[in-house]
């Protein structure tokens, strides 16, 4: 089972982000969860969002604490949240920044696996918002594989109808543009 922490900020759309995830590993014939954590934030808040992928099913239904991969939307969360919270030593950290990795490590002392890409960069130039969700799992899948891009581009096209073209042409860039460093 992988198991996966998403942190951003509220309208950012993680939950939505989850949720597509865990849709898109259904359609593979997967079990899978996705749930957000959240009380009174309002718009801009820290919150999280949590998803459970498995060949078996899944009897948990409990935040994921120790998670293999945390997902990080806004690049500014890791100053303010720590993001790394139980992470498994084998897991990876998802980051959306314009920044090196020297800087990044420097900055918010991550340690670690580490995938980066400037979602914000892209979701400017693709969709004209700096909405970083779909393609921050563009970022996801070429960090991780969890689900295939057929299913998850199946998933995209279901929830956002006429605007999946440019989400997914933003989700496929990050695939393009992500930086794995092991």
């Amino acid at each position: 089972m992988k198991e996966v922490r998403l942190h951003g900020r509220g309208g950012q759309g993680g939950v939505t982000s989850a949720e597509l995830v865990a849709i898109a590993a259904i359609e593979e014939g997967k079990y899978a969860q996705a749930f957000p954590s959240f009380g009174p934030e309002r718009r801009g808040a820290p919150v999280a969002a949590f998803i459970r992928v498995s060949d078996e099913p899944i009897r948990t239904r409990e935040k994921v604490y120790h998670p293999d991969i945390v997902l990080v939307l806004d690049a500014a969360l890791p100053s303010i949240v720590n993001v790394q919270a139980g992470m498994k030593e084998d897991g990876i950290t998802i980051l959306n920044s314009h920044m090196s990795e020297k800087e990044i490590r420097e900055k918010f002392g991550l340690k670690g696996r580490l995938a980066v890409v400037d979602a914000n960069k892209i979701a400017m130039e693709v969709l004209g918002l700096p909405i970083t969700n779909t393609t921050m799992l563009g970022a996801l899948l070429k960090a991780t594989g969890i689900v295939s891009v057929e299913p998850l581009e199946a998933a995209l096209e279901k929830r956002f109808g006429r605007l999946a073209e440019k989400n997914k042409v933003a989700m496929k860039r990050a695939i393009e543009e992500t930086v794995v460093i092991d």
